[in-house]
């Protein structure tokens, strides 16, 4: 589409309704005020109508659009919020099994819908995704026309532009306009406006960074939406959890095997029931009530480039408390549970189903729940071998044993007992309160006689490279929402023409604001205040409804 020159010689692009230049419409109208939102100049989306390219640059540049996209987004994070997210259930419980257990069918409906990680979920994404596409191609197709209008703005400005404002005056008993002028361009300079003066006429102008509010909110509403995206990145978040035992080490995930922690100590303290000061909340409570639980850990480093090669090194001690976390290269270790006497290793006797079991005396063995041994061999000839283990056993959908996790809660074993110099072996089934033989003929069984526990601690593992982005996000959008909510852009138009002083003025909002000035303005010079035509309009859309209903009250009565 061809540009449109205006009479003033400047090129308008194909759409503008206010010369960029000189504000003469470009377009017939009905001589009503002006429409001076962004500055009267085309939009692409509103003049670029036919290609694939258009459509989608209207469909984002649309306001309508970008509202629906936040509602949408709202929407879908109130429903996120209505049972907790995956990260903040208890670690070791499956998603599928706690959110049918803990709410029911709600809860079930919820996990399935994937609302369960709906923060990282790819729909969820999608939609941050379009909110920034809308937010980018929405500030483009305003600022840059708008950047340009206000930049290319002469001081004349042509007499259409000035009689379709909203404040407006022409004034014909001002002696000598040109000192009037000029006075009046020292006032308004005193007033911090920033006056432009061209053949005798000035543009006073204050304010205009203003207008840039909205688009430097924008543009933090964008940062901070890339800096959420990035949190789909590992090397961007992590947030995850490990289960440390008491004088266990584990890797500490995320690191890449780099580095590692130990469980040196566990402590858990409990508010004293037979303190006065907290009895009446503990008996409310119905149960012991925590006071504090820490993990003393020692954080190790591998030494070696290769990972799993040579010596590690004692990088720190730090006792994790619940907010005290130990950080190290970006990760920060948190106190996030615990648990207390949970399972760690199962004593057994080999004994006879139908006989004194003599000579079965030393057959006893240690079974270490977190990492049981495949074979346990003694010197009458006997053999244990575990064919199977279930640390937290269940039936699966198809009936058949499974274990929930890897958490010994509710460990299960089946043992296979080989005698001395036989090759076949007696399965049996051995668990808690269990001792069954799945061979009708076994001779043997094995019998659980002591068991030990352990403190396991439960840290969650965190890793936030985004939160500087999201910081600096908010940071920009809080300047730019000052930006344009204290301040507004103000303009004033004086000229002469054939001996007349001809007055307008403009604000993107406060009016009261300009027409302060204006008064001031009249007080110090000769210049008067501009008229609001609005509510000249108003007074005259008054009269004439006075004047049809005088007329149709006339015409009833005759």
């Amino acid at each position: 589409m061809s540009k449109v020159k205006c009479e003033c010689g400047h090129l308008n692009p194909y759409g503008t309704y206010l010369c960029e230049s000189c504000g003469k419409p470009l377009k017939e109208d009905d001589n009503s005020l002006a429409n001076m939102r962004y500055e009267g100049v085309a939009r692409r989306s509103q003049t670029y109508k036919k290609s694939i390219v258009d459509k989608i640059w209207n469909f984002f540049s649309s306001v309508k659009v970008g509202v629906w996209i936040i509602v949408l987004t709202l929407i879908a994070s109130s429903i996120g919020t209505i049972f907790p997210q995956e990260m903040f259930i208890p670690p070791g419980q499956p998603a599928s099994v706690y959110y049918y257990e803990e709410y029911g069918t709600m809860g079930q409906l919820f996990y399935q819908l994937g609302f369960h990680n709906l923060y990282s979920s790819w729909w969820y994404m999608l939609l941050v995704a379009g909110l920034g596409v809308s937010l980018i191609i929405a500030s483009i197709d305003r600022f840059v026309p708008l950047y340009r209008a206000l930049k290319t703005q002469r001081v004349t400005r042509h007499p259409g532009f000035m009689k379709r404002q909203r404040l407006f005056k022409k004034a014909d008993t001002v002696t000598e306009p040109s000192e009037e002028i000029k006075k009046a361009s020292e006032v308004l300079k005193e007033r911090k406006y920033n006056v432009r003066e061209e053949n005798g006429n000035i543009l006073a102008e204050k304010g205009r960074f203003s207008r840039w509010g909205p688009y430097v909110n924008h543009v933090g509403l964008i940062i901070f939406l890339i800096g959420a995206m990035l949190r789909l990145f590992p090397e961007m978040y992590l947030e995850d959890h490990i289960w440390v035992r008491e004088g266990q080490e584990v890797e500490v995930r995320g690191t890449g095997g780099e580095y590692s922690v130990r469980n040196d100590d566990f402590l858990v303290e409990f508010y004293d029931p037979e303190d006065e000061r907290f009895r009446e909340g503990l008996e409310r409570s119905g149960g012991d009530v925590v006071k504090t639980y820490q993990t003393t850990a020692t954080l190790f480093k591998q030494s070696s480039e290769t990972i799993g090669a040579g010596e590690k090194e004692e990088v720190q001690q730090h006792r994790i408390r619940v907010n005290d976390p130990m950080s190290f290269e970006g990760f920060s270790l948190y106190q996030v549970d615990y648990k207390l006497n949970e399972l760690a290793a199962f004593t057994f006797a080999l004994e006879e189903i139908d006989g004194d079991s003599e000579g079965l005396e030393d057959v006893r063995f240690e079974v270490n729940l977190y990492d049981p041994e495949p074979s346990y061999e003694f010197d009458n000839g006997y053999r244990v071998e575990i064919y199977d283990y279930f640390p937290n056993f269940t039936f699966n959908d198809d009936g058949e044993p499974s274990t929930l996790n890897r958490i010994p809660d509710n460990p299960r074993f089946i043992f296979e007992v080989f005698a001395p110099g036989e090759d076949d072996g007696e399965l049996s089934f051995v668990g808690i309160q269990l001792n069954e033989a799945i061979e009708e003929d076994n001779q043997y069984r094995l019998r659980m006689v002591d068991f030990e526990t352990n403190h396991v601690s439960a840290l969650a593992v965190r890793r936030d490279r985004t939160l500087p982005i999201l910081i600096l996000g908010g940071i920009i959008f809080m300047v730019g929402l000052v930006q344009g909510s204290y301040w507004h852009h103000r303009r004033m138009w004086i000229q002469e023409r054939d001996g007349e002083l001809w007055i307008a003025g403009h604000a993107n909002k406060n009016w009261n604001a300009l027409k302060k000035d204006f008064d001031y303005l009249a007080e110090q010079t000769n210049i008067p205040a501009p008229n609001d035509q609005t509510d000249e309009q108003d007074e005259s859309e008054r009269t004439d409804e006075g004047v049809r209903e005088a007329d149709d009250n006339g015409s009833t009565k005759q």
